[in-house]
C-alpha cells in the first residue's frame, strides 16, 4: 500500500473518533482506493461465522498475530481498522482502560453506586435497568468516538474473605445472588429488544459486549506479602463447583454473556489463563460460551515474569494459553510471540484462526462492520440525562441498609433547627464514586444535599481524611455536636484502604475514627446518627452497643447521587429496604484464618472457621441479609408444595457417597446425580407480605434451603430465591416463587458431584431483620423421596 493510501486508511480508521462508524461502508472503502465488493467479509448476506472466517483467512500469519491483543492493529490492505477492545463499565462507563475517554463533548457519564450497594437492593429489575442505561450511554459514546463496544464488566467473583480489596466491585458472598446479578446486568448491557434469544446464538445482535470476570477463585490482591500475580489458590473441586464456578456458569448459560476474562492467579498449580479444563472444556464446552475468552491484562506476561510457567519460555507460554482456549491477550505477548511459536512448531496457525474468528464474530454481532440502525442515532444527549441521574439516586436509595434505629429515624427537618454534620465522609464526592469509576455527571455530597433540607448545618470534618491519623480536629466536631439539635456522623474507609491491589489487614475503622465517633456521641445534645461508607464489613460493635448512638446506616459507596439518596433515607422521603449482601464479621475473625486459606468449610484440624453465611456459625456484627425498615412486615404462607417423589429409572442410579452423622437412619437411596435427572420438577410457593406499620415500604423476601440435618459437610443454608416487594401501609402483596427442585435442593458432595439428597429438607422464608419472631419468618419441611424402580 502506498504512503498516500496509508494516510487515507489511518484517517478512516479513526473516523470512529468523530462519528458513528462501521467498517463495511462502501464510501469509506472508495476513499481508501479499495473495492469493498472484493471482500466477502463485508457481504451482509453471509452468516457471521462465514464472514469472520473469510476475514481471518485473508490475513497473513504476521497480520493475524497483530490482532490478538486488546489493541488490535488492523490490516490496511483489507480496510480493517485498528480496534481497542478494552473498555470498562462496572457501574457506569469507566475511565479505566484505553478504550474510553471524556472531553468537552461528553465530560462525564452517569456514576451508579458500587455493585455491592446495588446488590443490596435485591432487585433484579433494577440490576437489569442499570445495565440498560449504562449500555445506552456506552453506545452513545461509541458513536461519538469516545468508547469501544466491548466492555469488560461485570466482576462476579464471590466474596470469600472480608479483607479483600475488591469487595466493592462484586455482588456479594452468595453464589446464587452473584449469579442472578450477573445474569440481569449482562442482559441489560447486551440484549437488543426483540433479539433476546436466537436459534443460532452466535448470530444474535448485541447492544454492547459484556464480560464476566475474573475467572476464577480470585480474591487475593495484596495481603501479607502475597499478591495476585504469584498466588496459587489451593481449591477443592467441591468448593470450585459449589462456590467459585457457579456465578460464571449462570452468567454464560443464563445471561449468554459474550466474554469471560480469566484471572492472574494460579489454581492448584496451573495459571487460570492456561488451563484447558477451565477454559475450553468448561466455559466453551460444558457451558457453551457464544463469544471470546480474554486474559486479565498482562496475565501471560505474569506467567513469564512471575510464575516462570513452562520454564519461562515465551513461545511455550503463548502456545499453552492459546491451546487452552484463550482467544485474546489483554497485553502484547500474543502479538509479540505467536509467530515464533507457530514457526517453532509449538502451536498451529489454525489455533490462531479459531481465536480470531471468535473475536470477529463478536464485532459482527455488535454492528461494528455493518452499523446498528437502532443505536447509531444515540449521542451526547443520551449521556447524563435527567432520567439516568435519577436512576442513580434510586439505585442508591434501594441499596442503603438501616442497621440500627432506636426510634430516631427518620428525622423530621422541622424539629431540628441546627444539625451537625461531622466526619471525613460528610462532604464526600470522590469517595462515593468507588473503584472503576468514570467521571460523574454531577456528584452531590451529603453536606450539599442536607444543607438544602434543614435550616442550619454546622460542618466539622473531625479528621483530615479517613486515615484520621491524629485527634487535633476532634474538639471542634464535639463542639458542633454539643450545639446542634441532632448530629450525623459520616465515617468509613475509601479506595486507599479497599480497592484493586489494596487488601485490608483488619476490620477496624482507621486511626482515631472510633474515638471521634464515641466522643461526638457523648458530647451531642440530641440524637446521633452514624452513616458508614465502606464496602467490606467493619467491626462497629462499639457503636452497635452504644446507647448514645441511636441509628446506624450503611451507604456503601453510593455513587454520584449518594448525598441526596442518603438524605432521602435519613429524612424519611424514602423508607430503607436494603439488605446486606455480605456478612459483617467481628474483628477477631481475621485472627482466626489467613486470607490465603481458600477453603469455605471449617478446617477443624487447623482451627479455621468457616466462610460466608453458608459455613460460618460464629457470632457476627451483622449477618448476611440483615436490614431494617421504618415500618413492619408480616408473612403468611398461602401455598407451597411440601414433598417430591422421584422414581428412578433403570439408568438412574442411587448415589451413596454422602456422609451421615453416625447412628442415624440413612435412606435406602441417599441421593441421585442431578445430571441423570430431567430436572423439570418445580416447587411453586406464594407468600403474602403484609405491611403492618404506618409507612409505605419495600421488603426483601429471602428464601433459603437447608439440606437434611444428618448429612455431614453441607451448607447451613443457601439462598434459592429472593424478591423485593413494595407494600403500602396497611396493605398486602404476594410474592410468588417457582423453585426448580434440582437447583434449589441440590448439594455438591465432596467428590464435586451435584446431587439431590433424599430426606427432609427445610425451606426457610424470612426478611433480614434477624428476628424471626419480629418479622414473621417461617420454615417449611420439604420431603424428597427417591425410589428406585429397577434393581
Amino acid at each position: 500500500m502506498g504512503k498516500g493510501r496509508l494516510v487515507v486508511f489511518l484517517l478512516f480508521s479513526c473516523l470512529w473518533l468523530v462519528s458513528a462508524f462501521h467498517v463495511c461502508d462502501p464510501e469509506r472503502y472508495s476513499h481508501m482506493g479499495l473495492d469493498m465488493s472484493k471482500f466477502a467479509f463485508c457481504d451482509k448476506s453471509l452468516p457471521f461465522n462465514v464472514r469472520a472466517k473469510d476475514l481471518v483467512n485473508s490475513m497473513t500469519l504476521v497480520e493475524k498475530a497483530l490482532q490478538l491483543g486488546n489493541q488490535a492493529g488492523g490490516v490496511p490492505r483489507l480496510g480493517l481498522p485498528l480496534y481497542e477492545w478494552w473498555s470498562e463499565a462496572l457501574h457506569g462507563v469507566s475511565k479505566t482502560g484505553p478504550g474510553v475517554f471524556f472531553n468537552n463533548t461528553v465530560p462525564g457519564a452517569t456514576n451508579f453506586p458500587i455493585v455491592l450497594l446495588s446488590t443490596a437492593s435485591f432487585n433484579e429489575t433494577l440490576w437489569k435497568t442499570i445495565g440498560q442505561v449504562v449500555s445506552t450511554e456506552a453506545r452513545a459514546m461509541h458513536n461519538l468516538g469516545m468508547a469501544g463496544l466491548t466492555f469488560w464488566s461485570p466482576n462476579v467473583n464471590v466474596i470469600r474473605d472480608p479483607r479483600w480489596g475488591r469487595i466493592q466491585e462484586t455482588p456479594g458472598e452468595d453464589p446464587y445472588t452473584v449469579g442472578r446479578y450477573a445474569v440481569n446486568f449482562v442482559r441489560g448491557l447486551q440484549d437488543v429488544e426483540g433479539h433476546e434469544t436466537a436459534d443460532d446464538p452466535n448470530s444474535r445482535p448485541l447492544k454492547v459486549s459484556s464480560c464476566c470476570k475474573h475467572y476464577t477463585a480470585y480474591d487475593v490482591d495484596n495481603w501479607n506479602g502475597v499478591d495476585r500475580f504469584h498466588f496459587d489458590a489451593q481449591v477443592t473441586e467441591q468448593d470450585m463447583v459449589e462456590t467459585f464456578l457457579r456465578p460464571f456458569e449462570m452468567c454464560v448459560k443464563e445471561g449468554d454473556v459474550n466474554s469471560v476474562m480469566c484471572s492472574f492467579n494460579k489454581i492448584n498449580g496451573i495459571p487460570s489463563c492456561a488451563d484447558p479444563k477451565l477454559l475450553s472444556q468448561t466455559i466453551r464446552g460444558d457451558w457453551g460460551l457464544h463469544g471470546y475468552i480474554v486474559s486479565d491484562c498482562d496475565s501471560i506476561e505474569v506467567m513469564y515474569d512471575d510464575n516462570k510457567w513452562l520454564n519461562g519460555v515465551q513461545e511455550e507460554q503463548v502456545a499453552s494459553a492459546m491451546k487452552a482456549g484463550l482467544d485474546m491477550d489483554c497485553g502484547v505477548y500474543y502479538q509479540n510471540w505467536t509467530v515464533a511459536s507457530v514457526e517453532k512448531g509449538k502451536m498451529r496457525e489454525t489455533d490462531i484462526d479459531k481465536a480470531l474468528i471468535n473475536n470477529y464474530v463478536t464485532l459482527l454481532r455488535l454492528g461494528y462492520f455493518d452499523g446498528a440502525p437502532g443505536y447509531d442515532s444515540l449521542g451526547k444527549d443520551d449521556v447524563c440525562s435527567k432520567d439516568h441521574i435519577e436512576l442513580a439516586r434510586e439505585a442508591a436509595r434501594q441499596g442503603i441498609v438501616l442497621l440500627k434505629n432506636d426510634n430516631v429515624l427518620p428525622l423530621t427537618p422541622a424539629k431540628f433547627d441546627k444539625i451537625a454534620l461531622v466526619g471525613p465522609h460528610a462532604n464526600a464526592t470522590d469517595a462515593m464514586t468507588g473503584n472503576y469509576a468514570g467521571i460523574p455527571c454531577n456528584s452531590v455530597s451529603p453536606l450539599m444535599a442536607i444543607s438544602g433540607i434543614v435550616k442550619s448545618v454546622d460542618y466539622e470534618v473531625g479528621c483530615q481524611d479517613v486515615s484520621c491519623n491524629n485527634d487535633t480536629m476532634l474538639f471542634p466536631a464535639m463542639e458542633a455536636a454539643r450545639k446542634a439539635d441532632a448530629t450525623i456522623i459520616f465515617v468509613g474507609i475509601d479506595n486507599d484502604y479497599e480497592s484493586e491491589g489494596h487488601d485490608r489487614y483488619g476490620l477496624h475503622l482507621p486511626g482515631y475514627q472510633t474515638q471521634l465517633i464515641n466522643q461526638v456521641a457523648i458530647a451531642s445534645s440530641g440524637p446521633v446518627v452514624m452513616v458508614m461508607m465502606c464496602a467490606g464489613g467493619i467491626d462497629i460493635s462499639f457503636a452497635q452497643n452504644n446507647p448514645n448512638i441511636h441509628a446506624i446506616v450503611w451507604a456503601g459507596y453510593p455513587g454520584e447521587q449518594g448525598g441526596p439518596a442518603i438524605a432521602d433515607v435519613l429524612f424519611g422521603d424514602y423508607n430503607p429496604g436494603g439488605r446486606l449482601p455480605i456478612t459483617w464479621y467481628k474483628a477477631n475473625y481475621t485472627d482466626a484464618v489467613p486470607m490465603t486459606s481458600m477453603q469455605l468449610r471449617p478446617n477443624d484440624e487447623l482451627g479455621y472457621p468457616g466462610r460466608t453465611y453458608k459455613f460460618f456459625n460464629g457470632s457476627t456484627v451483622y449477618p448476611f441479609g440483615y436490614g431494617l425498615s421504618y415500618t413492619q412486615f408480616s408473612y403468611n404462607l398461602v401455598s407451597a408444595k411440601q414433598s417430591l417423589l422421584v422414581k428412578l429409572g433403570r439408568l438412574q442410579h442411587c448415589h451413596d457417597d454422602l456422609d451421615y452423622v453416625p447412628d442415624v437412619f440413612m435412606p435406602p437411596c441417599r441421593s441421585v446425580l442431578v445430571d441423570d435427572m430431567k430436572c423439570e420438577d418445580v416447587v411453586d410457593m406464594e407468600v403474602q407480605v403484609s405491611n403492618t406499620g404506618a409507612r409505605d415500604g419495600s421488603d426483601v423476601v429471602m428464601v433459603y434451603s437447608r439440606p437434611p440435618t444428618h448429612i455431614l459437610g453441607m451448607p447451613q443454608k443457601q439462598v434459592i430465591g429472593f424478591q423485593r416487594v413494595f407494600v403500602r401501609a396497611g396493605e398486602t402483596e404476594t410474592a410468588k416463587f417457582s423453585l426448580n427442585a434440582c437447583k434449589s435442593f441440590g448439594v455438591v458432595d465432596k467428590a464435586a458431584y451435584l446431587v439431590l439428597p433424599s430426606g427432609t429438607h427445610t425451606i426457610e422464608v424470612g426478611s433480614g431483620s434477624g428476628s424471626a419472631s419480629a418479622d414473621g419468618s417461617f420454615t417449611i419441611p420439604f420431603s424428597v423421596d427417591l425410589q428406585k424402580e429397577f434393581v
